[in-house]
């Protein structure tokens, strides 16, 4: 990390937001202003995270399904312990974790989210790919977890083969959105797709697409 990095991390207005009331990361507030627009955590809800650490996301899952709710949350990375949440150490592109992850939800998923992110290599055109990669291997995760009408929430990076696996998502899903949230620096290629309306036939039927990209 480069001192100039690390001097605008300091500087960033969510990440001291995320240390001042004791978030893990300042992607927190992503998820905050996404449900916020799109409730995709039901109060009760059931909901899995993939690529949770440093736990972020798990705490505002947390707080958004409530008591009577169940978070899950996996990642290569360790994540420290959470109250009232299950996490263990796993990759999601291997089918045990896959199995580890139902086991730990007992049932249905109502939500899917995943901030996940390759290690960045510098080229564009690869890191892009590998985060279609992660996206599809939520997708596939989302198709045999999910309830019908739940919700799947992604992290992908803009490029040229998005356009293929929108088509994919959609296919199971009634309505999708791509969003970028305030708390998204303005330099970041990385866009969330919000499908929700999960079809479990996959139907051929087309989606809601009369505004694609929804901005605050």
């Amino acid at each position: 990390m480069s001192k100039r990095w690390l001097r605008e991390r300091k500087n960033d207005f969510y990440y001291k937001k995320a240390k001042r009331m004791d978030y893990r990361s300042r992607a927190s507030f992503k998820l905050m202003q996404i449900d916020d627009r799109f409730k995709v955590l039901p109060p009760g809800g059931a909901v899995a995270d993939l690529g949770a650490a440093p736990g972020g996301w798990l705490q505002v899952a947390q707080e958004r399904v409530g008591p009577k709710g169940k978070v899950v949350g996996v990642d290569l990375q360790h994540i420290e312990p959470l109250e009232g949440v299950a996490t263990f150490r796993g990759d999601i592109t291997r089918p045990e974790t896959v199995e580890r992850l139902k086991e730990l939800l007992g049932g249905k998923a109502d939500t899917i989210i995943s901030d996940m992110s390759p290690n960045i290599s510098g080229s564009y055109s690869l890191d892009h790919a590998r985060s279609v990669e992660l996206c599809t291997h939520a997708l596939n995760f989302a198709r045999q977890t999910l309830k019908p009408g739940g919700s799947l929430v992604m992290k992908i990076f803009e490029g040229d083969m998005m356009p293929e696996f929108l088509n994919e998502v959609r296919k199971s899903f009634s309505t999708l959105k791509l969003h970028s949230p305030k708390a998204s620096r303005s330099s970041s290629s990385e866009i969330y797709i919000v499908a929700r309306g999960f079809r479990p036939a996959a139907e051929d039927a087309s989606s809601d697409l009369a505004d694609p990209v929804d901005n605050p």
